[in-house]
C-alpha cells in the first residue's frame, strides 16, 4: 500500500455502488493524487509524487465484475432456498392453517336443547290407556286403568382438554384457521368462517371446540353407553344415540338390496301407523345420492326441484313428499356409507331433544409446568322420547 493509503472501513457489499463506479476496490479515503511538493536543494525527499488517477478506469471495472461475482453468488438457487438453518432467505408460511380432518355437524343445532337439572333426564310416558267402551243405559261403571312409565337416562360427560407450554406460547406467531367455524347449522349450504387465533392458546382452543363439537355429532347417531366405542373409554361413558336407541323399531330391512321409492314410503307409514309424524330425515350421503337418483328415475324432478328447506329454515338438498308431508333429508358424516349397512332415519323431532345439565364451558385447568392447560366440557344425554313415531331403512346397498 502506497503512502497515504488506508484500509477500507466498509465492507464489500454495503451500499456503496456509486463510490464503486469512480473507485472500484481502492480503500476508503485512499490518497490517489498528490501533487509534488518543494524540496530545497541538498534535503532529503521526505515522500514522493501520487497519482493513480490513469489507473482509476481499470481499478473502477475490476470492482464491478468482482461485486457482479458476489452478487451472483448470492443468487436462490446459490443460498439453499427453503432449507431449514441454510439458507439466508427465510421461509415465508401462509398464515392460513387449513383443517382437513373438519366434519360438518348439522345435528348439533338441528335437535332441541333442554335444561336439566341433576344428573338424570327423567320423563314419564303413556304406555297403555284402559280404554273406553260402549254399554246399557245406566249401567255400573268400572274405571279404566291406564299404564304410565318412568324413563331414566343419565347424563354424560364430554371433554376435550389441550395444552400449550410458555415457549410456543411466546414463540408461535399469529394464525388465520381457514374454514374452521360453520354458521348456523352447519349443513353443506352454511358458510364456513376463517377466525384468527392471535396466539398459540386460542389456537388451541378452535381446535378443541370443533373437536368437541363433531364429538357430538358423533354420539348423536352412533353413542353407545354399553360399549362407548367411540370414545375408546371404558364401558357407560358414552349416551346412546339414534342408532341405539331406535334399536329395531319400525325398522325396514333391506338385507344390502337396493333402496327404492317403495321402502321410503312403506317406512314412513311405520312411523305413522304408530300414531308419530316423522319431520325430518337423517342419513349418509350415499343413501342421499340414491334418493337422488330416485326422484330424477322415477318421476322426472330435476336437481333442482329436490331443494327445499325444513320447516325451521334449515335447506335441504333433497325434500320428499310422503303421506306425512314433506320430508327433508339432511346427512350426517357420522353415518356410514358402507354397501350394505347404510340408514335413513325418518324422525319426529317434536319427541327428540339433547337434555343438557351444562353447555359447552371452558376452564382453565392448574399450572404446574411452564404450559397453560385447559379444558371444555358439556354434561348432557340424548333423550328419544318416543321411538315408535320414527322408522328408518337399514342395510341398504
Amino acid at each position: 500500500m502506497t503512502e497515504g493509503t488506508k484500509a477500507l472501513d466498509l465492507p464489500i457489499g454495503s451500499d456503496r455502488t456509486a463510490y464503486a463506479h469512480s473507485f472500484g476496490l481502492m480503500p476508503d479515503r485512499t490518497v490517489y493524487f498528490k501533487p509534488p511538493q518543494y524540496v530545497a536543494p541538498g534535503e532529503e525527499v521526505k515522500s514522493f509524487n501520487i497519482d493513480l488517477r490513469p489507473d482509476l478506469k481499470s481499478l473502477a471495472d475490476k470492482g464491478m465484475d468482482m461485486q457482479r461475482e458476489q452478487l451472483k453468488a448470492l443468487s436462490i438457487s446459490g443460498m439453499g432456498a427453503g432449507t431449514a438453518g441454510s439458507s439466508l432467505i427465510p421461509v415465508f408460511v401462509d398464515p392460513r392453517i387449513v383443517d382437513q380432518t373438519r366434519k360438518f355437524t348439522p345435528w348439533v343445532e338441528l335437535i332441541a336443547r333442554v335444561s336439566n337439572q341433576g344428573n338424570l333426564a327423567d320423563f314419564n310416558k303413556i304406555t297403555a290407556k284402559g280404554g273406553a267402551q260402549t254399554d246399557f243405559e245406566d249401567s255400573s261403571r268400572d274405571e279404566a286403568n291406564d299404564t304410565e312409565e318412568r324413563d331414566s337416562t343419565a347424563i354424560k360427560w364430554l371433554y376435550s382438554t389441550g395444552r400449550v407450554t410458555g415457549p410456543t406460547q411466546a414463540a408461535m406467531p399469529s394464525y388465520i384457521v381457514q374454514g374452521l367455524q360453520p354458521s348456523g347449522t352447519g349443513t353443506d349450504t352454511a358458510t364456513f368462517g376463517s377466525p384468527t387465533a392471535p396466539n398459540a392458546k386460542q389456537y388451541e382452543v378452535l381446535k378443541k371446540s370443533r373437536a368437541i363439537r363433531e364429538l357430538e355429532e358423533n354420539l348423536i347417531w352412533n353413542g353407545n353407553a354399553t360399549t362407548s366405542a367411540i370414545s375408546g373409554n371404558p364401558d357407560t361413558t358414552e349416551y346412546d344415540g339414534i342408532v341405539t336407541q331406535q334399536s329395531t323399531t319400525n325398522q325396514t330391512d333391506k338385507s344390502s338390496a337396493d333402496l327404492t321409492w317403495d321402502d321410503i314410503e312403506d317406512t314412513v307409514k311405520l312411523a305413522y301407523d304408530d300414531s308419530g309424524r316423522p319431520t325430518l330425515a337423517g342419513s349418509d350421503s350415499s343413501s342421499l345420492s340414491d334418493i337422488r337418483k330416485i326422484m330424477i328415475d322415477s318421476f322426472r324432478f330435476s336437481p333442482k326441484d329436490m331443494v327445499g328447506t325444513a320447516g325451521f329454515g334449515v335447506p335441504a338438498r333433497v325434500v320428499v313428499e310422503t303421506m306425512v308431508g314433506p320430508i327433508p333429508i339432511i346427512p350426517s358424516q357420522f353415518l356410514t356409507n358402507t354397501t350394505g349397512a347404510k340408514q335413513v332415519f325418518f324422525l319426529d323431532m317434536e319427541f327428540i331433544e339433547m337434555r343438557v345439565l351444562q353447555d359447552m364451558t371452558f376452564e382453565d385447568l392448574a399450572k404446574t409446568n411452564d404450559s397453560s392447560k385447559f379444558m371444555l366440557k358439556i354434561y348432557e344425554a340424548l333423550l328419544l322420547k318416543a321411538t315408535l313415531f320414527n322408522s328408518f331403512i337399514d342395510n341398504i346397498a
